[in-house]
Order: structure tokens, then C-alpha cells, then sequence
């Protein structure tokens, strides 16, 4: 908990230490007694059910303390835009990206409780107004679940061995900067209208790149080139893990229109394999020092790596 603490206070922001219960509802009048936003990002996997339960009471909790102020807050509910499901691969005749319009299908059974429980958001109009937000996968700074492409690229460097994928080398592979991404929800937050706000929201980078790409960069950062090879399924020894899969091979284009068009937001900062260097220091520096992000994405990789096909 202080580890948190001293992380959050490293961007200058101020840390309320408290728990997921509504114990601490009540230490926060030493600090505020109103809230504008309320930004929920936290995840369980397996388990988001429940999960949802415990947060959405606190930050009913919240709003009710600062309605009783009158303020009415604003709730950024994050879930992901894996709700969707898969779009087609680069190139595909009839490719389109996901828009707010699109079905919530996960093509993943695991993530169906988010997708559906993140929606029951807005089912708290007496309390707050709210925004589902549904950002791609980020890079930057620990990269996230992403820092796995760093990993397999390492582990090739090291062992000097190929790595066969049995995923489309034009699978689309869509990302985000992290700070881009926190931009995005600073623009919501801070937008005048809040009418406007209410509602769903996709946080995308300005385009998308493939596994191929990708792969071409890490090649060149790491020197193997040649090491990594794209095979058929019916080819090869062995299939590539849905958890490597789900990184490195699940094609979605997602489109960001909506908040680009209501609130001027747009992505600054380069694409992934386009600063590949940068982001790999980043991802190691953070990695050495172990940060709260890389234990979080460690502990959801058991759960991963059983999944299925």
C-alpha cells in the first residue's frame, strides 16, 4: 500500500490510502467533501463480477457523499475494447474497425462478465452521471499486458532459438500510449458539456500496425532477425497459446471518432514499433524496479496461461 502511495505521489498527485469497502467513505471528508469524476480501472480476472459489486457500492458510496454536497459527479467506467470481439485481418475486402455502435460479442468466454457487468454502470442515474470507456491495449512505461512482446523477444535473443507463430502475420495489432490514453480521459472528464459525455467511448491510437510489423521492429531492436516465423496452423509442431495469442495475435481495428470528434482529443506520441528503443527501455526500467503495474499483469498471467483454445 505505501509502495502505491509513493508511486502516485511521484506524478504529484495527492494518495488517499483507503480499501476497496466502504469503511473509508467517511475519512475522505478530511480531505473533500464534493467529487467531479470518479475514474473506475481496476480489473479481476477471473472474478469480475464480484468485483464490480464491491466497486461500484463504494463509488455509490462516494457519490452519495458528494450529491449530499451538491456535486454530482461524473463515473469513467473502463472496460476494454475486447468487448467486441475480433475484427477481420489487414487487407480483409470487408474490414471495418469496432465503433460505439458495434455488438458487445467477446469472442473470449473469460471476459464476458466485464463486458456485461461494466454496462449495469449506467444503471445508477440517482446517483452519478457515467461514461463506459473502452481504450485498446497500452505501451509505455510498463506497457502493460504488451510488455510481453519484449519478453518473447529477449528470450529469443537469449536462446538464440525460433519462435513459430501460428497467428495471421496481418492480424491487426491496434494500441495506445499510456499517457495518450489517460489524456483521453481527462478530455471527457474536463469536457463542458456533460450531456454529451454520458455514454460510450473508444480510446484508440490514430491507426493500427500488424503482427508482422511488429515483429519486423523487435527484430531489429534485438537483433534476430530471421527468428521469428510465421507458420500455418496445420504446419506446425505445436500451436501458439491463446495467451501469447491474445498479445501477439488478436486482430481488432478500433475506431476513436467519437472522442476525437466530441472533445479534440488525439494521440501524440508514436506508434509502438515506431519508437520500439524507447519503449523497450522504458518497459526494463520499470521491470527492474517492480512496480505495482508489472505484479499486477504477472499475477493475471497463470490465469492466462490456462486458458484454452
Amino acid at each position: 500500500m505505501y509502495k502505491a502511495a509513493v508511486e502516485v505521489s511521484i506524478n504529484e498527485v495527492t494518495p488517499i490510502i483507503g480499501n476497496i469497502g466502504l469503511s473509508s467513505v467517511d475519512s475522505l471528508d478530511k480531505y473533500t467533501k464534493t467529487i467531479d469524476v470518479i475514474v473506475g480501472a481496476t480489473e479481476v480476472l477471473p472474478g469480475y463480477d464480484e468485483h464490480y459489486e464491491k466497486v461500484i457500492a463504494k463509488v455509490r458510496a462516494l457519490a452519495k457523499k458528494s450529491n449530499e454536497n451538491g456535486v454530482r459527479p461524473l463515473v469513467l467506467w473502463t472496460s476494454g475494447c475486447k468487448d467486441y470481439g475480433v475484427t477481420d485481418v489487414d487487407g480483409a475486402p470487408n474490414l471495418k474497425p469496432h465503433t460505439e455502435e458495434s455488438p458487445i460479442i467477446p469472442s473470449l468466454d473469460f471476459l464476458a462478465p466485464r463486458a456485461n457487468s461494466s454496462m449495469r454502470v449506467f444503471e445508477n442515474k440517482d446517483l452519478f452521471d457515467a461514461a463506459v470507456l473502452r481504450p485498446t491495449n497500452v505501451y509505455g512505461g510498463s506497457s502493460s499486458h504488451w510488455g510481453l512482446w519484449f519478453e518473447l523477444a529477449a528470450e529469443i535473443q537469449k536462446s538464440g532459438k525460433a519462435l513459430e507463430l501460428t497467428v495471421d502475420p496481418k492480424s491487426i495489432i491496434h494500441g495506445l500510449h499510456v499517457d495518450d490514453c489517460g489524456e483521453a480521459y481527462v478530455a471527457l472528464a474536463e469536457h463542458p458539456d456533460r450531456g454529451k459525455v454520458v455514454g460510450e467511448f473508444n480510446i484508440s491510437g490514430h491507426t493500427y500496425e500488424t503482427a508482422r510489423s511488429v515483429w519486423e521492429a523487435l527484430e531489429h531492436e534485438y537483433g534476430i532477425g530471421g527468428k521469428v516465423k510465421f507458420v500455418r496452423p496445420e504446419d506446425a509442431k505445436e500451436q501458439t497459446p491463446p495467451s501469447l495469442a491474445l498479445i501477439v495475435g488478436y486482430s481488432q481495428w478500433v475506431s476513436s471518432d467519437k472522442i476525437r470528434d466530441l472533445t479534440g482529443w488525439t494521440d501524440k506520441r508514436m506508434l509502438f514499433g515506431e519508437n520500439i528503443s524507447a519503449y523497450r527501455r522504458a518497459y526494463e526500467a520499470v521491470a527492474a524496479s517492480k512496480t505495482r503495474d508489472i505484479g499486477r499483469v504477472d499475477s493475471v498471467r497463470p490465469f492466462l496461461e490456462n486458458l484454452k483454445e
